[in-house]
């Protein structure tokens, strides 16, 4: 029978996982696709197109990750050793990414789909494995969302270090350091040429991935696995998919990780644009990013009491109702920068309870299959609910640039026209505003209660250690 309760340490090593994820994931998330059109030099719908099929295929690789781990068996476990091997590749692609090479304009356009797909598969088999892992250190659910709390402080405190010191390193290294910071500050980046910037974006993301392989590695040292899977169980792929998609509780998660994905990816991408070319302050974004991190760290905590309270299912809903009301009201705040920062800092309170609760309940969905169905698929659970999130991703940075193609926006031109400041606007409002609200639709149907959750723990443990009796 799993031992139930993990200690600090190993909390917060696993937790820095996250941290390392997000260390070079947000890079990508909020500077990738303005790195494209802006220091890149390719068009917003191409770099549109080239993340999307990088989504795509990440989020065709992730079911044959979770496959693979499901069937890997090593004195480390199922999913640990995949950060340790794991680690160095995605440094490396992460760097390739944000590197500018000398090419034609057909030659970037084929250098950057190419590292934009490999990055992404690099990132499967690590983050994939990792995000299992929760499952399987530990069987009781208030204990998992315990564990995707610290996850998530840890990995907001990786987006606030990313979003507030980014452009000053882009700046840094671009523009011989601390001169350029105190002569320009982050607008001379938009300023000075794009092959300084080229430069700086590079260096930046080399030192944020060296970090992120330095805490990989302690996560792997400081974490252990702990729930197995059935020992009578096949191996059968086709099984597996069909006991997937019988487990409804699965399906009603994949849909929210897709809608709420999509807001994520397509607020995160328009961000950039928002403040350099609507508000007219490329510097306001970091403060914008910071604080709503700040708010996120302080409202994680309340997950696992609020989810003791009212249930993992109600919280949920009741932090999206909220968090989708917010972030339409940023439109109504126009180009009042206080609206605006509180409005962004009272939806990421809102759902900051939300984000750890859909990981808890990606597990528990794992453990509903074993009770209900009798079949554990955790790597594939949680792979076919993260390729789910790599669509709605895709499809959220890739509807950024179409927006603001359809708009008539005109990269680092001064003056943009009317429709592109509606785009960007409704972009980073409105459009995540109704999405992330609708998620509290889709989890009204959810059905795993507090009951089933101890029922289902008290049915596999004891389950478990018959089996380990009879070994």
């Amino acid at each position: 029978m799993a031992n139930d309760k993990l200690s600090i340490k190993e909390k917060i090593g696993y937790s820095l996982g996250d941290t390392a994820s997000h260390f070079v994931w947000d890079l990508v998330g909020f500077w990738l696709l303005i790195f494209y059109t802006d220091i890149y030099g390719i068009s917003p719908v191409v770099a549109g197109w080239i993340m999307f099929a990088g989504s795509i295929w990440d989020a065709v690789v992730d079911p044959i990750v979770g496959i693979i781990s499901d069937r890997t068996n090593t004195r480390w476990g199922k999913f640990r050793p995949y950060l340790l091997f794991g680690a160095i590749p995605y440094a490396i692609l992460a760097v390739l990414a944000f590197t500018t090479p000398a090419f034609s304009p057909t030659g970037l356009i084929i250098y950057a789909s190419i590292t934009c797909l490999l990055l992404r598969t690099a990132y499967a088999f690590v983050n994939l494995p990792y995000s299992s892992m929760s499952a399987v250190m530990t069987s009781d659910t208030y204990e998992r969302a315990g564990l995707n709390t610290y996850r998530f402080i840890a990995a907001y405190l990786g987006q606030f270090v990313v979003t507030g010191l980014a452009l000053y390193l882009v700046n840094y290294f671009g523009n011989q350091g601390n001169e350029a910071i105190e002569a320009g500050g982050l607008k001379a980046m938009f300023t000075t040429s794009t092959t300084n910037a080229a430069q700086g974006y590079q260096y930046t993301v080399a030192l944020f991935a060296l970090l992120s392989l330095v805490f990989f590695i302690i996560t792997f040292a400081t974490t252990r696995e702990r729930v197995p899977a059935p020992k009578k169980q096949d191996t059968s792929i086709a099984k597996d998919f069909k006991y997937l998609f019988k487990n409804d509780a699965w399906i009603i998660l994949t849909i929210v990780g897709v809608v709420s994905f999509i807001m994520f990816a397509m607020q995160n991408a328009a961000i950039a644009y928002y403040f350099k070319y609507y508000i007219g302050d490329a510097e306001g974004v970091q403060l914008f990013n910071v604080l709503g991190t700040v708010a996120l760290i302080v409202a994680l905590p309340l997950s696992k009491p609020l989810a003791k309270r009212f249930g993992n299912r109600n919280v949920f809903i009741g932090s999206s109702i909220l968090s989708g009301i917010f972030f339409a009201l940023i439109y109504a705040a126009g180009d009042n920068l206080i609206g605006i920062y509180t409005f962004n800092i009272l939806a990421k309170m809102a759902y900051a309870p939300a984000v750890p609760l859909l990981w808890t309940m990606l597990a528990d969905a794992a453990d509903y299959g074993e009770w209900r169905l009798g079949r554990r698929t955790t790597g594939l659970c949680f792979s076919a609910a993260v390729f789910a999130q790599k669509v709605g991703w895709a499809i959220g940075v890739a509807a950024s640039g179409w927006v603001l193609e359809v708009s008539n926006f005109v990269p680092n031109a001064l003056e943009q026209s009317s429709q592109a400041m509606l785009g960007i606007k409704l972009l980073v409002s409105i459009i995540p505003g109704i999405l992330y609200a609708s998620c509290a639709i889709f989890m009204y149907f959810y059905k795993i209660d507090s009951n089933t959750t101890q029922q289902m723990k008290i049915d596999l443990d004891a389950k478990r250690a018959l089996e380990a009796e009879t070994c």
